[in-house]
């Protein structure tokens, strides 16, 4: 019911109930009640429909104006965002770009490109240009609303790895999407780009596995790969920082994150329990 009608059918009932019951009383009532008693139960008749009816008109009426506050706070923190992804977007990643493209020039020019410290460098860089990029493409939406389909999302972005780094991907997804919130479709989704990143960069493999599947009160996802493997030593000395963001936003998010090799097969979990 809308907001105009709730409010002429409160202004209307009182008078209609009374003149309706005023007409009842006179043209059949009238041999059987007095009119003591008549004007007793006009108050209380209108009383009892104020009760009955004009409560319950009164809660939708609360109700849409809740909805309408509400939609004016959510419309005005969307603009706020909206305007702090282009202060983010015109400024710091600006800047970022301007200063990578700095950071190549001076390693060419210095032959620093097989340095490990300076690939750290340019990693890190990235990675915090891709954290900005998601920033900014979060910021836009409402953080309350699903604003994309998850699994159209992971098939685009793997579309995009088979056609642009020639990967063969095994992509076999079990996790219902209503069972993620919008912050964990979010934060997983960024976890997934950053495994298949290292496996790009580091595994010397074209073929990748991501499979998933919901547990008992939970979920698990796991990124394999048949690369060249690791060992534990060697990974306790990385300074690698992809896995570092993984675990990071695992810890964040109370998920449980753990990497092993077998047989020179790389299993990357990430848990909920």
């Amino acid at each position: 019911m809308k907001y105009r009608h709730i409010k002429w059918i409160i202004l209307f009932l009182p008078t209609v109930t009374i003149g309706l019951w005023e007409y009842i009383r006179h043209v059949f009532l009238l041999p059987y009640i007095s009119m003591i008693v008549g004007n007793f139960l006009s108050p209380v008749i209108v009383f009892a429909v104020t009760i009955i009816f004009l409560l319950r008109l009164f809660k939708m009426l609360e109700k849409i104006q809740k909805e309408l506050e509400l939609e004016k706070l959510k419309k005005a923190a969307l603009m706020e965002r909206e305007n702090l992804a282009r202060e983010l977007h015109d400024g710091i990643a600006q800047s970022l770009f301007l200063l990578g493209v700095k950071v190549n020039k001076f390693g060419r020019k210095h032959q620093l490109e097989e340095y490990t410290d300076f690939q750290n460098l340019k990693q890190t860089l990235q990675h915090v240009h891709e954290d900005v990029r998601q920033s900014i493409a979060n910021l836009k939406h409402s953080p309350n609303e699903v604003t994309f389909s998850w699994t159209n999302t992971i098939h685009q972005f793997l579309m995009e790895l088979e056609n642009n780094h020639q990967m063969d991907v095994d992509f076999r997804w079990g996790i219902q999407e209503d069972i993620l919130s919008a912050k964990e479709k979010i934060e997983l989704f960024a976890c997934i780009k950053e495994a298949v990143m290292n496996v790009i960069k580091h595994a010397k493999t074209s073929k990748i596995q991501i499979l998933s599947e919901e547990t008992e009160g939970g979920w698990i996802c796991l990124i394999m790969d048949k690369g060249k493997g690791f060992k534990e030593e060697d990974l306790e000395k990385s300074k690698g920082f992809g896995l570092q963001i993984i675990r990071n936003r695992a810890r964040e998010m109370n998920w449980i994150f753990s990497i092993r090799c077998i047989k020179n097969k790389t299993v990357l979990e990430i848990r909920k329990e």
